[in-house]
């Protein structure tokens, strides 16, 4: 089985910033960048990305979910980053293009095309680690993909609650950064190996945050419960548009602050469900909790309705099977 995002169309679409201006984009092979060795983002990481996704639908079109709030984000992180600003209309026309040239490869549902823009700082300058870099490039790779978790939908994960660690630095954590992936990645890997979890569920001082790679959602009856927004973690777009839905569907949503104590208490209740949501996890279900030893299954264990529920209903828009009502998407090829 191919892993995901290990495959990638021939081309991408490129741009580069001089210290003043965008140069034109272009269309070239996606096999390689020239880069000095004393880049800026080899020595301190001035880098970030967006994930999003195309789809085809039955009528052969294909159409792109959610591209303006990605655009937004990516233009915030590089912001925070400080990056050079990103022109958001050519980053737009760079994505419809590269979508466009590949759209004959976009798998079928429930397979799509994934979406990588790329802003990495390019200025050859080592002595620059408290300064920012004046020149960068951006990319847009893109990548036909099936299920991040490959149990897929009815199966569920296995969460480790760290109190102890952060994802990463608590100011860091709305930006979509290389850096903050790598800081979980050895916790998780340990973990994965030590006590056969699929993924850290960060809640430093008793604060139920992120896992590395995804928002946690809790659902309790008619309730979902999520953290409030604020700079510690990722401002996910999947987790915003599963809160629209499950507003439109009559339920509770509440954002705010979940401690690891509610979130134990609460887990045993019969029905309750829990949840990773991203680009690439959807909406993913988890069935067991490891806190301090001990192991607390997520009501009986099992993907649960309402999840299931919502992540169709999801899917159907993203698919082209329910009306589009919010106007997240964005037809590129008919």
């Amino acid at each position: 089985m191919t892993a995901f995002g290990s495959v990638f169309m021939p081309e991408m679409a490129l741009t580069q910033f001089d210290g003043e201006k965008w140069s034109d984009f272009n269309l070239v092979p996606c096999d390689s960048i020239s880069l000095h060795p004393g880049a800026h983002v080899l020595h301190y990481a001035s880098t970030c990305f967006e994930g999003l996704k195309a789809f085809r639908h039955a009528d052969g079109s294909v159409k792109i979910f959610r591209m303006d709030c990605n655009i937004a984000r990516f233009d915030q992180s590089s912001a925070l980053l400080a990056l050079p600003a990103i022109d958001g209309e050519q980053t737009r026309d760079m994505i419809i293009k590269v979508v466009e040239r590949f759209a004959k490869e976009v798998p079928e549902v429930p397979g799509s095309l994934y979406i990588r823009p790329t802003h990495i700082g390019t200025e050859p300058a080592i002595g620059k680690a408290a300064g920012p870099s004046t020149t960068s490039m951006q990319y847009i790779l893109v990548s036909p993909v099936g299920d991040y978790f490959t149990g897929g939908a009815d199966a569920t994960l296995r969460l480790l609650l760290e109190e102890d660690g952060m994802r990463c630095a608590p100011h860091m954590g709305r930006i979509k950064s290389g850096g903050n992936y790598a800081s979980a990645l050895l916790p998780t890997l340990n973990a994965k190996r030590d006590l056969g979890i699929d993924q850290i569920l960060f809640c430093p001082n008793g604060d139920v945050q992120e896992t590395g790679a995804a928002n946690f959602m809790l659902i309790d009856g008619n309730t979902l419960i999520t953290k409030a927004l604020d700079d510690s973690f990722l401002h996910g777009i999947t987790r915003d548009s599963i809160l629209t839905i499950a507003r439109d569907l009559g339920m509770n949503v509440e954002e705010r602050d979940l401690s690891v104590d509610e979130l134990l208490e609460r887990s045993q209740k019969p029905g309750c469900e829990a949840a990773l949501s991203g680009t690439a996890a959807v909406l993913t279900p988890v069935g067991t909790l490891l806190h301090k030893g001990k192991e607390y299954q997520v009501g009986d264990g099992k993907a649960g309705e309402t999840t299931a529920k919502l992540r169709k209903a999801l899917n159907d828009i993203q698919w082209g099977l329910a009306e589009d009502k919010h106007g997240w998407l964005t037809c590129v090829s008919s």
